[in-house]
């Protein structure tokens, strides 16, 4: 079974991506560390505490902190489970930690994707996002707007605007992911496992490139148009 990182900057469409991923091929044991860390910081664990003033800032949470729920998913997967590391890792240290996890289970990873965007579409993606505070459904107030303006569709929930997603704090994890990651991916270039693809173009198309990459079946044709 495959491991498969999913990297790219933050609005590049990984949650997206990720998403359609575990739909088509199925068998993913997920790891969404943004979305873990969120859960963390919202159950007021140790973990969530100590993470939560780094999401402010828009900074990097620091790695041991991020292994150590990194380590605890890992323990979800047997032997044959396929992983999607999901915006992980984002430094060198991560990317070795991740690489000694993993052969401990006599495991390595088979492919790199990174979702290459442009910086304006980034803003423009996370800026506009609104999310649903009661199931945590995710909106765009142009691409996927809701049927009535600051209401889920799926609940009813009251949508908002996340505090990281206000453009200032957007330009600020932009510009640590650029400096963080530059040698990551040169990295995983070298290595031969880096697959670059435009994130920019439509999800379908998207999609196919990185379905082919993988070697798996068609993703359907969801709505054009990555947000997250």
């Amino acid at each position: 079974m495959k491991v498969a990182l999913l990297l790219g900057p933050p609005g590049s469409g990984k949650g997206t991506v990720a998403e359609l991923l575990r739909r088509a091929q199925g068998g993913y044991v997920h790891f969404a560390t943004g979305d873990m860390l969120r859960e963390e910081v919202k159950n007021g664990s140790d973990v969530g505490h100590e993470a939560e003033p780094y999401m402010k800032r828009g900074e990097l949470v620091p790695d041991a902190l991020i292994i150590h729920i990194v380590e605890q998913r890992l323990e979800m997967g047997d032997a044959e489970a396929a992983y999607l590391f999901d915006g992980f890792p984002r430094t060198l240290i991560q990317a070795d930690l991740l690489d000694e996890s993993l052969a401990q289970r006599g495991r390595t990873i088979d492919v790199v994707i990174y979702l290459a965007t442009l910086r304006e579409v980034i803003l423009q993606r996370l800026t506009g996002r609104r999310v649903c505070k009661e199931c945590g459904a995710s909106f765009h107030i142009i691409n996927i707007p809701p049927a009535v303006e600051g209401i889920c569709d799926t609940c009813g929930g009251e949508l908002y605007q996340r505090k990281d997603d206000n453009e200032e704090t957007i330009a600020n994890r932009l510009d640590v992911y650029n400096r963080q990651t530059e040698s990551l991916i040169a990295r995983y270039e070298e290595k031969g496992l880096l697959f670059s693809v435009d994130s920019d173009q439509g999800l379908e198309s998207l999609m196919a490139q990185i379905e082919k990459r993988l070697g798996a079946g068609s993703a359907g044709s969801p709505q054009a148009g990555a947000d997250a």
